[in-house]
């Protein structure tokens, strides 16, 4: 699969969304979360991971969608 500015941007989304799910899953889990010591309540980085989950899967859809035109294209041409 060739890399097309689409296909770009769409790692680039899938890799962004990942690192920012791992982050808060990191902070979440932290002891400064189980002893109450955090500096943000635990329900921000919960919002974020839907956030980050939508941009991962929107960028899947993405890198799919490019796909099924380049399979479209190439059934054309031969």
């Amino acid at each position: 699969m060739a890399i097309t500015p689409a296909s770009s941007y769409a790692f680039q989304g899938i890799q962004s969304g990942l690192q920012g799910l791992r982050e808060n899953a990191a902070e979440i889990a932290s002891a400064d979360q189980l002893s109450g010591n955090a500096e943000r309540p635990v329900t921000e980085p919960l919002v974020e991971n839907i956030q980050y989950e939508l941009q991962t899967s929107a960028s899947v859809k993405v890198l799919q969608a490019e796909d099924r035109m380049l399979g479209i294209l190439l059934d054309e041409r031969a």
